[in-house]
């Protein structure tokens, strides 16, 4: 018995007609029919009656009908699961993440990764949020690593989030702080030289809103870098920026400054597109991410000014 012969068989039972089932089965009608009957000598039973030209199936026909349809339905499951096993051995991920993250959060992931899964390839595109979420949309991202919430709550992804960080004020070490050491204010702010993200880029959106709730624009000294740009012209002198603590912190040169109360935060998140399940790899490095955040979280090892989000370990689930 093959299991063409089964796909076959049950194509003539679903649509009762031999001719209608070749063409579902993109084969020529003789050769479906010669299968069928060869099924039938290895099974010594007629699996159709052909009265009249009506098809209709056997008692013997009956009883195959689920069990070929079971066979098939293992087949196809077996085929997938090999499929998926050979992904993780030979596979690609495309992973997206903006700056601040690739530097600060990725590289731990990915290696961690790469020891379990060492034939992989790994592609990763820095990008601002937004430019990220059209890379899923495209279909030229798997993941994302994007800042929460998505500016128009784009129900074609789903999102998980993954951290709450703080974000801090950025100075140049040895000027003085603004604040004069202690926590600063939003309001602090007000008629000091600001090194700007480019338009697009979160930080730039939630430092400017920030501003202008406390009831001032900005003064912009600089404008239009991305992360490593904004923090060279901060360890220049030539302003104050508002960024992510865990970027803040690994720069010797620069000096950080918290907000008073925490008031400005940012969260996390990893997202998809719903409608497409994510290749086997993908997958498997979604699990790595969520691993290591949950370890760094029990070690107390997380990066500087973050907090695990979302649901208890083991929990995480996705929302839209």
């Amino acid at each position: 018995m093959q299991l063409q012969q089964l796909v076959y068989f049950v194509a003539v039972a679903e649509t009762r007609h031999f001719t209608h089932a070749a063409e579902r089965t993109h084969v020529a009608q003789p050769s479906l029919s010669q299968q069928i009957r060869a099924l039938e000598r290895e099974l010594g039973a007629e699996l159709f009656s052909r009265a009249r030209g009506n098809i209709a199936l056997t008692d013997a026909g009956e009883a195959l009908l689920p069990l070929a349809r079971r066979i098939l339905a293992d087949a196809e499951s077996a085929r997938q699961e090999v499929q998926e096993l050979a992904q993780l051995r030979r596979g690609r991920v495309r992973l997206g993440a903006t700056p601040s993250l690739c530097t600060g959060l990725l590289p731990e992931v990915l290696r961690a990764y790469h020891r379990r899964y060492p034939g992989i390839r790994l592609v990763v595109q820095e990008g601002g949020s937004r430019d990220l979420v059209r890379g899923l949309a495209d279909g030229s991202l798997d993941l994302a690593l994007i800042i929460l919430p998505l500016h128009g709550n784009d129900p074609a992804l789903a999102t998980t989030e993954l951290l709450r960080e703080d974000l801090v004020v950025a100075s140049a070490a040895g000027s003085p702080p603004p604040g004069g050491g202690r926590p600063v204010r939003v309001a602090d702010l007000e008629g000091r030289p600001m090194v700007m993200f480019r338009h697009g880029y979160d930080l730039r959106d939630t430092t400017v809103a920030a501003c202008r709730a406390a009831g001032f624009d900005p003064v912009l000294a600089v404008e239009g870098g991305e992360m490593d740009a904004v923090l060279g012209f901060v360890e220049a002198g030539l302003g104050l920026a508002v960024v992510p603590s865990m970027v803040a912190e690994r720069r010797p040169s620069v000096q950080v400054t918290p907000f008073a109360g925490a008031v400005l935060q940012r969260t996390v998140g990893l997202a998809h597109r719903r409608d497409v399940e994510p290749p086997r790899a993908a997958r498997e490095l979604r699990q790595v991410l969520l691993e290591h955040l949950d370890r760094a979280a029990a070690a107390g090892t997380l990066p500087q000014g973050t907090r695990r989000a979302g649901p208890a370990p083991g929990g995480a689930a996705d929302r839209a």
